[in-house]
């Protein structure tokens, strides 16, 4: 009776620890699940876009399994603070603001912004030089996703403009469609792949040069963690630093972008 008293507990025992190391095997990924092309779900409600190939692949080469986690955006720091899931791999810029609370691995995705208008729109958001042109911005309505690195941008470099913010960026495609805003500010791959690219784009161009700022938009989109997972940090950091040296990021951004998405010539900054 003894011996199959020992044997059920290091039956039970082994029962535990299979299912601890399977858990320790999954990992919670937080997308918005409607962002189309980074990361939304197809006619068949699979997971797919930008993001999704990038943490699957993530995944892939850390052995893990990835389960995703849909997130509205501006919950999205919130809700992977309060351990609802372990990554962020969302499109989500690298901001100085963003590293108070959370780690950043390297980025996968550069990040700019551009305004979006109807072609022929006689919009002077830019003076000639490529600055700002306040004048621009008086008697207009600028649209763009509250909670994100441009709506940042813009409260900095024009804190006066007329600003419409909506919870997705389709939603902005739907009101500059239907002439609620005169312009909008927004990812270029964005408004390219899943606007101006589509039969309802038709009409509608960017506006001015391509916007980058090193403080507000940051180096990048890159994959954020709770503070305090070193570990974990460092193997995204070497899965993305392979993904890129291989072509596997190349090939991902071809499949939804024909213009290359990734930072091809990145270094981490200097820590003298």
């Amino acid at each position: 009776m003894k011996i199959s008293v020992k044997w059920l507990f290091a039956a039970m025992m082994g029962l535990s620890a299979g299912i601890t190391a399977a858990q320790a095997d999954e990992l919670k990924v937080g997308i918005e699940c409607t962002s189309f092309p980074f990361n939304y779900r197809d006619s068949t409600g699979a997971y797919a876009g930008y993001d999704v190939d990038v943490a699957n692949e993530i995944g892939k080469r850390l052995g893990d399994k990835i389960e995703f986690v849909c997130q509205k955006w501006d919950g999205m720091i919130p809700a992977i603070l309060a351990n609802k899931f372990d990554l962020i791999v969302a499109s989500m810029g690298i901001t100085e603001e963003r590293q108070k609370k959370l780690d950043f691995s390297r980025p996968y995705r550069i990040s700019v912004g551009r305004f979006v208008a109807p072609t022929g729109a006689k919009l002077a958001l830019f003076n000639p030089d490529g600055s700002l042109n306040p004048e621009g911005f008086k008697s207009i309505k600028v649209g763009l996703q509250r909670s994100t690195t441009y709506d940042d941008w813009l409260k900095a470099k024009m804190p006066s403009a007329n600003v419409m913010r909506y919870d997705t960026v389709e939603a902005l495609f739907l009101d500059i469609k239907a002439g609620r805003v005169d312009t909008i500010m927004t990812n270029p791959m964005k408004a390219h792949d899943a606007f101006l690219s589509k039969p309802d784009g038709a009409g509608f161009g960017f506006v001015g040069p391509e916007v980058s700022d090193d403080k507000l938009f940051g180096a990048g989109a890159g994959v954020g963690l709770r503070k305090g997972n070193e570990a974990l940090l460092a193997k995204v950091d070497k899965a993305i630093a392979a993904m890129t040296e291989d072509g596997t990021l190349d090939t991902f951004s071809k499949k939804y972008f024909p213009f290359p998405i990734y930072p091809r010539d990145w270094k981490p900054a200097s820590t003298n």
